[in-house]
């Protein structure tokens, strides 16, 4: 089964910060114990390989991811830690390309026709649409179901329980992406409770409402 497949029948991925290392591996329960096993780390931190690591390490059922990758050093540092997928906020030909060379999995980030038909033509048909909700939202990506009809989506940006359903029943979004569920504030707080509760809500809401 490849990554994506993984992805798209989790629906959801948590995409979190995390600046503590010790909240890592509580973090990692509490999404596994709501019935969520997935979690993208943001390398908007000096915490985020090491978090992956420990993930990793402790839970190998969860499907890790590293979101915010902008370099080819943060590709090496999320793929030596043990990163399972890597997410770009924008498409940056260097950081496609060498995930493309060296068979690392990648859902780059985009919002417009010319960089659909950049990742195509690298072989790509799976990307991040973003920001979602300041790109048109699910009529853009309605709108680009035409001219490709065999490229999948994963919108991130601006979603919540209140929009997750109405993306999730469009078929070229394979998945959704967002803070929502683990904002970085509960994180650091340790407000694990409050992330179950959101975690439990969202995947309840995918098996009652999903097509």
């Amino acid at each position: 089964m490849d990554i994506y497949k993984k992805i798209e029948e989790l629906k959801i991925v948590p995409v979190a910060v995390i600046g503590d290392v010790e909240n890592a591996i509580p973090l990692g329960k509490t999404l596994i114990d709501a019935g969520l096993p997935i979690i993208e780390i943001t390398f908007r931190t000096e915490a985020a390989a090491e978090s992956i690591s420990r993930l990793r390490e402790r839970f190998p059922k969860l499907l890790v991811g590293a979101g915010t990758v902008l370099t080819i050093q943060h590709v090496k540092d999320a793929v030596d830690a043990g990163v399972e997928f890597i997410v770009t906020p924008g498409f940056n030909p260097t950081v496609v390309d060498y995930c493309v060379e060296n068979d690392i999995g990648i859902c780059p980030g985009l919002n417009a026709p010319s960089f659909i038909e950049w990742g195509l033509e690298r072989g790509l048909d799976h990307f991040k649409f973003y920001p979602a909700d300041l790109s048109g939202g699910p009529k853009m990506l309605k709108t680009l179901s035409g001219p490709y009809p065999s490229v999948k989506f994963m919108p991130t940006g601006g979603i919540g329980n209140e929009t997750l359903i109405e993306y999730l029943n469009l078929d070229n979004v394979f998945s959704c992406g967002g803070s929502w569920l683990v904002k970085k504030d509960l994180i650091s707080s340790k407000n694990f409770d409050e992330i179950k509760k959101r975690v439990e809500i969202a995947v309840s809401l995918v098996k009652s409402e999903i097509k």
